[in-house]
């Protein structure tokens, strides 16, 4: 919609500026103005002061005197820029139109071409608790696939779970030292920590202890049934306890072949990498040279003959690719990793395959604690579900103060609580680090999922109080100016997807959605909606067409839009 409104503006302009300036740097140079009051699209003319020789504010009066104004309200020069005033009353009918017709599918693409980008995101470890830590990675990775999936592509969300290395071997012989399938069965991941923690604790007054946990990892790796039975059994048992915490989320994933999965595919890169004489030995270990790259070398094999990371994550790019012939394919992990994703794919390419530069390291910030960093090893851990149950406890005690008769109280305040925490960690921009504080997080006011949530719910008790179903073809104009900078909102839906998708930044949609969310309660505080005369059909047409884009925008981050609240 937005895009046909500049394409009209660009026409416009290239007609009196008799080809000076491409129809794509007229497009880019189109701005918004920051307040209505000063038209709907603006053109700077200092870029022809240079080639004109004439003042910016002359050249905007000359265009004004030379552009066909019959498409717009008015146009009018301001100091250096051309004034576009779109014609409002048919905008309305235009967006409206367009926005109610074409229901959940408004703002869709198909730039994707259902093309296939594996997104590989957040990949907790095995017999570990998922703390806030694991969030960022989780609802990012998430909203982005939904995002992804709204133009076209066909994303394919990877659980890359942590299942296996010598913590295993050190878990196995915590549980046989003070251990119990009874314990286990009644709180597995806290137990299997409690048993980690206890090694390592165990470890600092008695050595030898390392070596009994790494000779049991030996015997896991040489496939030694009891080892086996051990971590098939830690890692089935951890993976219901992850589910618990994804179905609140709403997420679910394609794959979860996680670190295992590699363990037979990581020989033939290695074999790979010998024969096209990329490795090289340094101080015993094997290496691949990125000096040329301008990065660190790319540590491949230890001098014991371990594997590391970088090994078992060019296996698993190259799976991908044999798999998937992707044409992205995305790693929703914090910025500390971004070295290391530089090294993989100057590595990749050095062994030839050009398909690397299609791999994406999508970076993210910090979430601190009191502004501390969340940490597994030092205990300071916030468990994600007691958020969410505390989340949920605050939404509960604030819808029963606002609509206590609520029929289905429990289900929204669930749906209020978990979104309220998913949209906050969305709405601010990826690589920025945050403190979380819960009572920020789950308010009705203020820069908060809960205030879309509302603001949605707001707009469907004024359909439902209307009782009338909207009519396309009735009279879709609408004069009050009140209601502009929501219709405008509504045709930038489709251009902010795209933005997001391009940068892939799910804030974007967030803060477009508390944009919306904001322009209509302005709007519903300053005009009466359901009055019968000529624009009732119009007005419900607009609250129709903000809830229904509301519950779009929210979807796209993964975060519920209750009717009521």
């Amino acid at each position: 919609m937005t895009l046909d409104i500049k394409s009209t503006i660009v026409n416009s302009l290239q007609s009196a500026l008799a080809d000076e300036l491409s129809a794509e740097q007229i497009m880019n140079l189109l701005e918004v103005p920051k307040t209505s009051k000063l038209g709907d699209y603006a053109f700077p003319t200092f870029i022809l002061a240079k080639s004109r020789h004439q003042a910016p504010q002359k050249i905007a009066a000359e265009l004004v005197e030379q552009i066909d104004k019959a498409p717009y309200e008015q146009i009018v020069a301001t100091g250096a820029y051309v004034n576009f005033f779109l014609d409002k009353g048919e905008f309305a009918e235009a967006t409206l139109q367009e926005v109610i017709s074409a229901g959940d599918h408004y703002g869709d693409d198909n730039i994707g071409q259902q093309g296939n980008v594996p997104i590989d995101m957040s990949s907790p470890n095995i017999a570990k608790p998922m703390s806030m830590g694991h969030l960022r990675s989780t609802v990012i990775g998430n909203s982005l696939a939904n995002i992804l999936a709204k133009i076209g592509y066909k994303p394919i969300k990877i659980n890359y779970l942590g299942d296996w290395g010598t913590q295993f071997g050190k878990l196995i012989v915590g549980y046989h030292k003070w251990g119990s399938e009874e314990e286990i069965k009644a709180d597995p991941i806290g137990n299997l920590l409690k048993y980690y923690v206890q090694f390592h604790e165990a470890a600092e007054e008695d050595p030898e202890l390392n070596d009994e946990g790494r000779a049991w990892f030996k015997k896991l790796e040489d496939g030694d049934p009891e080892a086996t039975h051990l971590w098939e059994w830690f890692r089935g048992l951890s993976l219901a306890e992850f589910q618990k915490i994804y179905d609140r989320l709403g997420i679910t994933f394609d794959s979860y072949n996680g670190e295992a999965y590699y363990n037979d595919k990581m020989d033939p890169v290695v074999d790979e990498l010998t024969e096209k004489g990329l490795l090289e030995m340094s101080q015993g270990a094997q290496i691949v040279d990125l000096t040329a790259e301008n990065l660190t070398p790319a540590l491949i094999k230890r001098t014991d003959g371990a594997t590391l990371y970088i090994t078992r994550d060019l296996a698993a790019a190259i799976d991908r690719y044999n798999q998937f012939h992707f044409v992205k394919s995305l790693y929703v992990v914090g910025s500390e990793q971004t070295e290391h994703f530089k090294q993989l794919k100057a590595v990749l390419k050095k062994m030839g395959d050009d398909w690397a530069d299609e791999i994406v390291h999508v970076p993210f910030g910090l979430i601190t604690k009191d502004g501390k960093k969340l940490s597994t090893r030092k205990g300071n851990v916030v468990l994600l579900d007691k958020v969410l149950d505390e989340a949920v406890g605050l939404a509960k005690e604030q819808i029963s103060a606002k609509n206590p008769d609520l029929a289905n109280a429990d289900q929204v305040a669930d749906q209020v609580g978990v979104g309220a925490v998913v949209f906050h960690d969305l709405k601010n921009d990826r690589m920025d680090s945050f403190d979380f504080s819960l009572g920020e997080v789950v308010r009705f006011e203020g820069e908060t999922g809960p205030y879309v949530q509302y603001s949605n719910a707001r707009a469907q008790s004024i359909l439902r109080k209307a009782q009338r179903e909207v009519d396309l073809n009735g009279q879709l104009t609408l004069a009050d100016p009140a209601a502009w900078d929501t219709l405008k909102a509504l045709a930038d839906f489709p251009a902010t997807i795209l933005r997001a998708a391009r940068e892939y930044e799910p804030s974007v949609i967030a803060k477009y959605a508390l944009r919306l969310a904001k322009t209509f309660n302005k709007y519903y505080a300053n005009s009466k909606i359901l009055v019968e005369d000529d624009e009732l059909n119009a007005r419900l047409a607009l609250v129709q067409a903000t809830s229904q884009v509301l519950t779009q925008a929210l979807s796209l981050l993964g975060v519920q839009a209750p009717t009521e609240m």
